[in-house]
């Protein structure tokens, strides 16, 4: 069977309509699905690897690595971490950390290596 093409989401994030987006309590549909997929993409180019998955559904789920740890090879990783699409923008932008999110349940994650505290808030690397 022929695999299909992949379809990569720009990495450059808007970090102005990020935190408009963020800012809302219910933001439009299609905009949060684009931030939340670009999220995730460029997470995964900073972190690629295979030994946690971040899923966003029903946006997005990419797998990741914080370190040179344990590398998962097949099926879904042991070490999970679900989320959805408001509170990944809240906690790219600063507005929740990850300690808040996991006390309200915001974020669930399972495993040994699923605290993902440490890329939160993420970066404001300028688009080159």
């Amino acid at each position: 069977m022929p695999s299909r093409p992949v379809r990569r989401a720009p990495l450059a994030l808007d970090w102005t309509e990020l935190d408009e987006l963020a800012a809302l309590d219910a933001p439009d549909a299609a905009r949060l699905a684009r931030a939340v997929r670009t999220l995730c993409a460029r997470i995964a180019a900073d972190h690629p690897g295979r030994t946690i998955e971040l899923r966003v559904p029903p946006y997005a789920a990419v797998q990741l690595a914080l370190d040179e740890g344990s590398t998962h090879r097949r099926g879904t990783p042991p070490n999970v971490v679900e989320i959805d699409g408001v509170t990944l923008l809240a906690l790219a932008t600063g507005r929740l950390s990850w300690a808040d999110g996991r006390a309200a349940h915001r974020v669930r994650a399972s495993g040994a290596h699923s605290d993902l505290s440490a890329l939160f808030p993420l970066p404001r690397i300028a688009a080159s």
